[in-house]
């Protein structure tokens, strides 16, 4: 398989290493000083039981690549609006863009640029780290990969490369709800990184001691609650005959636009498509949190200005009774 990692940090590095260790063709995308002991050093990897070095194609350049089978998009979000456009080169009719980036919705950006159709959405659990210009470190037992489509569908993209990196030794799963799956990583990312970063300290060293251990359960609560009631907040309507597409778009604090499909089986939220849609609220991200909390019913929402829309009138009107918030 023709690899490109986006972002040779710590996860584009280790899972870079580890596919190109076993046969498969990668390049590494980089810059400074990494970029440089790469070229000339190759990349070392350095585990708990062993450590080895790759030598691949490195480069600041994409252009240099061309297009591949899988490109891994390993960047911090923060840097999404330079990198993302930067990977064009890299994706062809037959191109698969795996996010491995932090966050529930961070794949949204490949998907706006690159096009919805080519991109995975991911996530990767990992403790690891740059160690220098030129290597990386992984530790502690907890590896593994999740990917899948938004519609749920088992394809033959996620098979192969769920298989590539079953191949090279990473645990890696396809899974039917990829949106539980990003929570998932949610809550272990903003534990491990968000309150051992606050407190200094690492998780085993917090949690036998009872304030912090409060701090850690209160942090899993809340994220577990959010993403419950985000996920599950509409009831199954056997009423609806085939699907109704509700479309949410905010503008403040932040820009960010989702889908919220509703049919007689149930729910489920995916990005934002250029699918028929029948209605489109429009609100503040405070608006949208009270109403998906439901501390805000969105009969009251519309009722004060908060909540507006465009499209069908009643669907707009029969939303709150799909809807159980909370």
């Amino acid at each position: 398989m023709r690899i490109a990692v986006m972002g040779t940090g710590s996860i584009g590095g280790y899972f870079g290493g580890m596919l190109a260790r076993n046969g498969n063709e990668v390049s590494f995308i980089a810059r400074g000083a990494h970029l440089e002991a790469i070229r000339s050093n190759g990349l070392k990897v350095v585990r708990d039981e062993e450590e080895f070095t790759v030598r691949c194609h490195a480069t600041d350049d994409p252009h240099e690549i061309g297009f591949v089978d899988l490109a891994m998009l390993c960047v911090k979000t923060y840097q999404n609006e330079v990198a993302v456009p930067l990977m064009r080169p890299l994706v062809g009719p037959g191109t698969t863009v795996l996010c491995l980036q932090n966050g529930v919705d961070s794949y949204l950006k490949a998907a706006e640029v690159l096009g919805e159709e080519r991109v995975l959405p991911g996530a990767a659990f990992i403790e690891a780290g740059v160690l220098g210009p030129g290597t990386v470190q992984q530790t502690g037992g907890v590896v593994r990969i999740i990917m899948g489509e938004t519609n749920g569908i088992e394809t033959p993209r996620c098979q192969a490369i769920r298989d590539a990196f079953l191949g090279a030794g990473v645990p890696a799963e396809i899974l039917s709800d990829i949106r539980a799956g990003q929570w998932e990583k949610f809550m272990f990312i903003a534990t491990m990184a968000g309150v051992t970063s606050m407190a200094r300290a690492t998780l085993a060293e917090l949690m036998p001691q009872p304030h912090w251990r409060k701090v850690v359960l209160a942090c899993l609560a809340e994220i577990d609650t959010v993403g419950r009631a985000v996920r599950r907040a509409f009831r199954p309507d056997d009423s609806v005959d085939g699907q109704i597409r509700y479309r949410f778009e905010m503008k403040t604090p932040i820009t960010a636009t989702e889908d919220i499909v509703v049919a007689a089986q149930g729910t489920h939220v995916e990005p934002a498509s250029a699918g028929t849609v029948d209605v489109t609220f429009r609100c503040d991200g405070e608006t949208y949190v009270l109403v998906m909390y439901g501390r805000l019913s969105p009969e009251d929402a519309m009722a004060q200005g908060r909540l507006t829309f465009q499209g069908d009138s009643e669907l707009a009107g029969s939303f709150g009774r799909r809807f159980k918030g909370g």
